[in-house]
């Protein structure tokens, strides 16, 4: 069996968003993305998930607050789910603290929209939808 990446796996398994204060941060996405996140805890840290079906092979991931991790503004970038449309997200976005660095763009008819954002942490952050 290969262990190569191949068009039928996931280039993405789990992502991480570097936090300084978890619970702020927590009510940020949670309130921008109106969801549950799932708090958790690892060696040194907090963690909260973002909500996923474990056997539906879905990528999900967590903020981390943790001495190890930083939160940024360059480097790799991860751009959340912000559907059904975008702008009821963005519209949110201020209201919780967080800052718009690019209003919801169109990427072409097929793709849809992006935007970026700056979270109450300071990282830059893309979303992502079909409207």
């Amino acid at each position: 069996m290969s262990s190569k990446m191949s068009s039928d796996t996931n280039a993405l398994n789990y992502f991480q968003i570097p936090v300084n204060d978890i619970k702020r941060a927590t009510d940020f996405y949670e309130g921008i993305l109106e969801i549950q996140m799932i708090p958790g805890q690892m060696t040194g840290g907090h963690m909260s998930f973002f909500p996923t079906n474990p056997s539906g092979g879905k990528v999900t991931g967590a903020l981390v607050q943790s001495d190890m991790l930083s939160p940024a503004k360059v480097g790799t970038t991860v751009f959340l789910n912000a559907n059904p449309d975008l702008q009821l997200v963005l519209d949110r976005v201020t209201a919780k603290g967080g800052n718009i660095a690019t209003p919801k763009t169109l990427i072409n008819t097929e793709t849809g929209y992006f935007a970026f954002i700056i979270d109450t942490e300071g990282n830059f952050v893309g979303l992502h939808s079909t409207k």
